[in-house]
């Protein structure tokens, strides 16, 4: 019997982020560090930069390459910043999010709990890009996370 090639490589969701990063190595180490990533693969060009990386961040997988011009390949840190933010959800986000700065990422959201139900935090990883890290605390229903909502707009208008 032949067994059949899957579409989706074992480990591998439908969607994976794919960052580029400039000095992928040191991004890496970086990542393990703040994230508990495990690198997987690590492909390298002939002088040294690497091609493709792929890394697994709890049950996800994360792509990392560097930075290469000549190939329209450029981070965050070469374009002025990144619109993507990637989210962790985590049992012990306390930990998570104090782990992440110990290794060197800037707190731009302290951790905090949200009305929408999470205790959710953001920081910037030194390679240009921001990283939210949660756990999900409690449910909330649509009428009171609206409610939530419309006040915290009516407390960031008065302050503003």
């Amino acid at each position: 019997m032949t067994q059949q090639t899957k579409p989706i490589p074992p480990g591998f969701h439908t969607l994976t982020p794919h960052l580029t990063v400039r000095n992928a190595g040191e991004a890496l180490e970086f990542y393990k560090k703040a994230f508990g990533a495990e690198v997987l693969h690590v492909s390298r060009m002939p002088d040294g930069k690497i091609m493709h990386a792929s890394v697994r961040v709890g049950d996800s997988m994360l792509m990392v390459n560097d930075e290469m011009p000549e190939y329209g390949a450029l981070s965050p840190l070469s374009t002025g910043g990144s619109g993507v933010t990637l989210h962790i959800y985590t049992e012990n986000v306390d930990g998570a999010f104090e782990r992440a700065i110990s290794a060197g990422a800037t707190v731009k959201m302290p951790l905090a709990d949200q009305f929408w139900g999470d205790r959710y935090g953001q920081v910037a990883d030194p390679y240009g890009f921001r990283w939210s890290i949660a756990a999900h605390v409690k449910d909330v229903s649509p009428e009171d996370m609206q409610r939530a909502e419309d006040e915290a707009m009516t407390a960031m208008k008065k302050t503003a």
